[in-house]
């Protein structure tokens, strides 16, 4: 086979299982989002969604030098060099806290009165809210994929097979958190985590995301042995 097939092969592979790896968090703030929708729209909302966010993810791609500028110092305040990226990556930090705890507050003092009252928030909301998350995302994600590969059709390549698999699974995830009440809190923290993770990436503390997906798979495991051993108290 040849020696320059074989390079593009393993660089799609590459660029892919990063992308999916690195989509876990859209996912889990795509199924908190689109479960606020009616029933009868959040198939919608979620392929929709997900497909702008392809097409954003995909005109981010053709703009390589603009990302790479992202890492130019714009100002400074003291001996703190800002970059565009840092804006970024502060402003999404702050926005997903922000949201997650207000889901939180929401779920513990008011309960889930959002469909019974008719206040659910609008469709186009609910896909502004994902297109933004998901360039937030992207950012930091494409400059990461610039630096494994050079070659733009790769990338391509890897970020529309990384979002078909989004988007083949995110219906089974979103109706999975959607029905387990216990799941969508963790899930929320999991975004509050996250958010704190790129708010300190944007201060330059760079927290490993191995870290991150670890404590998540440890909680996801305890929450998983709750539900079980729930369940079977419940059994006669």
């Amino acid at each position: 086979m040849d020696l320059h097939l074989v390079d593009v092969l393993i660089s799609l592979l590459t660029l892919t299982a990063m992308e999916i790896v690195l989509g876990i968090d859209n996912i889990v703030f795509l199924s908190i989002v689109v479960g606020k929708l009616p029933k009868e729209q959040q198939a919608s909302g979620r392929t929709i969604g997900l497909l702008a966010a392809l097409g954003f993810r995909i005109g981010l791609l053709f703009t390589v030098s603009w990302l790479a500028s992202l890492t130019n110092g714009l100002f400074q305040v003291g001996n703190f060099t800002v970059t565009g990226r840092d804006l970024i990556m502060l402003g999404g930090g702050l926005f997903l806290i922000a949201k997650s705890t207000s889901e939180i507050h929401h779920k513990m003092e008011e309960g889930e009165t959002d469909l019974d009252t008719g206040s659910s928030p609008s469709f186009l909301n609910v896909i502004a809210q994902i297109i933004i998350l998901d360039i937030i995302f992207s950012v930091d994600s494409i400059i990461t994929a610039v630096g494994l590969s050079g070659d733009l059709m790769v990338m391509v390549l890897a970020v529309v097979i990384s979002l078909v698999i989004m988007l083949i699974f995110s219906g089974k995830v979103s109706d999975f958190i959607n029905e387990h009440p216990t799941m969508k809190i963790l899930a929320l923290s999991f975004l509050i985590m996250i958010g704190v993770m790129l708010f300190a990436d944007g201060l330059h503390f760079h927290i490993p995301k191995g870290y991150i997906y670890f404590s998540m798979a440890f909680s996801l495991l305890v929450e998983f042995i709750n539900m079980r051993v729930r369940k079977a108290n419940q059994s006669p």
